[in-house]
């Protein structure tokens, strides 16, 4: 019932925040001008109820599950498309690695939902790339501790992370067991929103993870918020320091998990020819920034099926933070312990010069949550790091990983400059 709850208190949060935004007059013109197509799936309903590896072996593809215990005892659990549908283009059986790590509220599914031929991580598959996906502590395919309960009550003590710890913990511990497991000596990393985020907390933090990465691919890159234009985020922000402090005196530690009410709202409520179909687009217009040339509302019931996958109140928390004092910086938990864990008054700042990677900062013009002067920032205070701007003006910040023309305006790019850097690839 508290679950049920706070996805009833997210959509009202939406909807309020929708009545002071600027872009609410657009709302119905979205939901009425949207592309239906029904190229990407073979059966809704079905993709809509399969987990990912059940999904991925429907449409005739290869999936190992593999699974990593980082240092704090959270169990996470990764995806692998080892090759394409065809193997023997493959000479030595070797391939260059590419790790995909998804968005806030978001799982391995981001990558792979949009069907063969237009997700991108059977595009990475079929041009010769040996795929891992991640998926942060707390979402649906990583609620396991060694010795923490997700659904205890009244007790939120597995909860107790932000993108922090995803970004210096997770994420060395899944890089790590990929290139033990695969023999590789490193990596090319592509990630969307959160998963941009917590690669510059683990590059800031643990730069010697620098020398294990080929080239850094940021979908609607997100470090600096101070621009954004969301109107959750926006709604939320100035209440970011009471948010998690509350949820946690009502036993509340996880935000919108993937359930069973989601599946089925996405299948009853968003379906197309459904009289309530256009209250679905404009909350994921509103929270994501999903623009009317990209939008495919025909695959709502699949996306709403796998997505939100979970997160903890503490990631919200911490953007809402970030929003708040328009800076990049650990996680605040207060003065004294503030001063127990970081030694100082304030969170330090991460150092984004300590990031040598090769970085591509992959932007939009109209990314509510990626704003273009958030971005120029980030740009200038990475070590290294190139800007790339797609060819879209009306592009945004969900159609990176799911936008019609994705594919032709990010992917195949995204692929070439891999071969660039990387003589294997």
């Amino acid at each position: 019932m508290l679950r049920l709850t706070f996805t009833v208190l997210y959509a009202l949060c939406a909807l309020a925040a929708a009545r002071q935004s600027p872009q609410a007059e657009y709302i119905e013109e979205l939901v009425q001008t949207s592309n239906f197509d029904t190229r990407f799936s073979d059966d809704l309903h079905e993709d809509a109820r399969l987990d990912v590896p059940e999904l991925v072996r429907k449409y005739n593809y290869p999936l190992e599950v593999h699974s990593v215990t980082t240092s704090d005892g959270y169990i996470l659990e990764m995806h692998r498309i080892p090759h394409g549908r065809d193997a023997s283009n493959t000479p030595n059986g070797k391939r260059p690695i590419v790790f995909l790590m998804h968005g806030l509220l978001s799982s391995s599914a981001d990558w792979i939902l949009m069907g063969p031929g237009n997700a991108f991580a059977y595009i990475l598959a079929e041009a010769g790339f040996d795929v891992w996906m991640g998926n942060a502590r707390g979402n649906y395919y990583s609620r396991k501790h060694l010795s923490l309960n997700p659904d205890a009550l009244l007790n939120t003590a597995f909860w107790e992370f932000s993108w922090d710890e995803i970004g210096n913990i997770d994420l060395p511990s899944m890089i790590d067991y990929v290139l033990e497991y695969t023999g590789n000596d490193k990596l090319h990393y592509i990630g969307h929103s959160q998963g941009t985020t917590a690669f510059f907390v683990m590059c800031s933090l643990r730069p010697e993870y620098n020398e294990k990465i080929i080239s850094m691919h940021a979908f609607a890159p997100v470090a600096y918020m101070a621009h954004n234009r969301s109107p959750l985020f926006n709604y939320l922000a100035p209440n970011a320091k009471d948010i998690e402090t509350i949820a946690s005196l009502i036993g509340i530690g996880e935000f919108l998990p993937n359930n069973n009410i989601m599946t089925w709202a996405g299948e009853a409520i968003c379906s197309d020819e459904v009289i309530y179909q256009p209250i679905c687009s404009s909350i994921m217009f509103l929270i994501g920034g999903w623009n009317v040339e990209q939008f495919n509302k025909t695959m709502l019931p699949v996306i709403l099926g796998h997505t939100p996958a979970g997160a903890s109140v503490r990631q919200f928390a911490h953007y809402g933070q970030s929003i708040d004092d328009k800076g990049f910086r650990r996680y605040d938990h207060g003065v004294l312990k503030n001063l127990r864990v970081y030694r100082s008054i304030k969170p330090p700042n991460y150092d984004l010069s300590n990031i040598v990677a090769p970085v591509f900062l992959h932007y939009s013009d109209k990314d509510p949550l990626a704003h273009v002067n958030d971005v120029d920032r980030l740009f200038v205070e990475l070590g290294a790091g190139i800007k790339i701007r797609v060819p879209m003006t009306s592009f945004s910040h969900l159609d990176f990983i799911w936008g019609i023309d994705a594919k032709t305006l990010l992917y195949e790019r995204v692929i070439n400059l891999m071969r660039a850097v990387d003589p294997q690839a």
